[in-house]
């Protein structure tokens, strides 16, 4: 019968056609199937969701050996190198000639003396934060005055070294700390610490507004990254202060600078991740953390610290926002603008970049979108 003849047929076809479609279907040697070369293979791993983690192992066990690195490189055995220190003594004093060999000899560097006519213009110097120690030659021996809120560590240094050179030289040595740190605060980190909380919250503040707010436009991104730097500042000194009462702070600019510090930090992530993508935060934390924190002078002062990082540390946030800090609570009188223009020169930088290249950030919302939910092409 023809229906049975054609049915027959369709089946013979089909029985013919199945182990082609098992070869193709199991990746077999069908006419056009092949094997998969390595290229295709890299491929299909750098779409994978492995491919970045894999990345991320990598990058994070380098990023914990650099962190442990650049701290105990900067912190764990301070050295003097250049100590500006200020000389009141008669023209040709022997005294102060022997004494200032035997420290430069017992603190294996060389102290950069400032000679001053009288006690008084050299403590203005030390005021300013132009010099760190005064030795003040006197008929009934020397007199050095240190400032431990200049500089704990350099202040410990020479309280350690100076006795046994004035007992070397047979001269008597006083001592004296004439700005010493507060009691709640004896080593002088506290000031450190609430600089290193303004830098880190400042920075994982706008990565977590990338993760939570992705769709913030330019200006309302902003805005709030000043919104949780003002909130974030006021907190910082508030629990600091009000709270432990560890340093008693001169609030209200403690807390702009603490403001403008998070800002800062915030968006220079900003300003990488508009540049490089999901990667910003190598740059920001190379930055801000591995290089700028060690070499900020808070936790170790900068005349003892390595050279280069000892003069690249007050160019950048974390150095600015130590030294404005500092000068604020120790030293209000002598305020200087320079930490301030630095922080407000990074701010201004990553602001304009963000917003020049705001259209590669990879946040905000498309002002392209149909409005009401409209489909294109319906």
């Amino acid at each position: 019968m023809p229906m049975e003849e054609d049915g027959a047929r369709r089946t013979a076809e089909e029985e013919a056609d199945r182990p082609a479609a098992d070869a193709a279907a199991h990746g077999g040697h069908g006419a056009h199937a092949r094997k998969r070369g390595p290229r295709e293979a890299w491929g299909d791993f750098r779409g994978s969701p492995f491919f970045p983690a894999v990345v991320l192992v990598f990058i994070l066990s380098a990023a914990a050996g650099l962190f442990a690195g650049s701290y105990t490189y900067s912190m764990a055995n301070p050295t003097p190198h250049h100590i500006p220190t200020a000389l009141v003594a008669p023209p040709g004093s022997v005294q102060a000639e022997k004494f200032v060999a035997g420290l430069d000899k017992a603190l294996n560097t060389s102290l950069a003396l400032h000679p001053y006519e009288d006690e008084r213009a050299a403590r203005q110097a030390m005021e300013e934060q132009t010099v760190f120690a005064i030795v003040d030659v006197r008929p009934d021996g020397v007199h050095m005055d240190v400032a431990g809120a200049a500089g704990a560590s350099v202040a410990q240094v020479l309280t350690q070294a100076a006795p046994p050179v004035a007992k070397a030289i047979g001269v008597p040595v006083t001592i004296t700390d004439v700005k010493p740190l507060q009691r709640g605060d004896p080593r002088g980190l506290a000031l450190f610490y609430i600089s290193l909380a303004a830098v880190v919250l400042g920075f994982v503040g706008s990565i977590q507004l990338s993760v939570h707010a992705r769709t913030l436009n330019p200006l309302e991104r902003i805005a709030f990254t000043v919104a949780y730097s003002l909130l974030g500042g006021f907190t910082i000194a508030a629990v600091v202060d009000w709270g432990l009462g560890a340093v008693r702070l001169p609030f209200i600019e403690s807390w702009m600078i603490l403001a403008l510090t998070m800002f800062t930090s915030g968006m220079v992530f900003t300003m990488f991740n508009t540049l490089i993508g999901r990667w910003a935060m190598l740059p920001t934390w190379g930055l801000m953390v591995l290089l700028g924190n060690p070499s900020s002078g808070g936790a170790v002062s900068w005349p003892l610290l390595p050279s280069l990082l000892g003069h690249v540390g007050r160019w950048l946030p974390p150095g600015a926002s130590v030294n404005a800090q500092h000068t604020a609570v120790y030293f209000a009188d002598a305020q200087h603008a320079f930490p301030f223009l630095v922080l407000a020169a990074w701010s201004l930088l990553s602001c304009a970049v963000f917003w020049f290249w705001r259209h590669r950030h990879p946040g905000g919302r498309d002002r392209g979108a149909p409005a009401h939910g409209v489909a294109v092409g319906a």
